[in-house]
């Protein structure tokens, strides 16, 4: 991944959590599933700006804590009946290191996650 910007380590975020950081220029949340995967978008509901990584994650969603809108953490898209989009992040886990990289284009494929070997 080029240009990548160290964030932290893996045992930072706990399973089914978040951390956020500041990087690229905005908040940033890195959420970890209970599957562990690492996903990384603006740590910005699309509905009232709600902070995402101190959301409930729930598979590969999240749950925005100000108003309950589920964001998928693979597309950044709003599930329905609710509608908006969140920036998306490339992430990578190098050993126990976890690198940020460029914005995700819209167009891109949604799948922006790494799978984490259990522990």
């Amino acid at each position: 991944m080029s240009k990548s910007v160290y964030i932290g380590e893996l045992e930072d975020i706990p399973r089914r959590g978040a951390r956020k950081v500041e990087a690229l220029g905005c908040d940033i949340a890195i959420f970890r599933t209970g599957e562990d995967e690492l996903f990384a978008l603006e740590d910005k509901c699309p509905h009232r700006q709600g902070p995402l990584s101190d959301g409930i994650v729930q598979g590969r969603g999240v749950a925005c804590p100000l108003h309950n809108w589920i964001i998928d953490l693979g597309s950044g898209l709003a599930r329905g009946p609710d509608e908006g989009c969140v920036k998306r992040f490339a992430v990578e886990l190098r050993g126990s290191a976890i690198y940020l990289g460029p914005l995700i284009a819209s167009d891109a494929a949604p799948e922006a996650s790494l799978a984490v070997e259990a522990e």
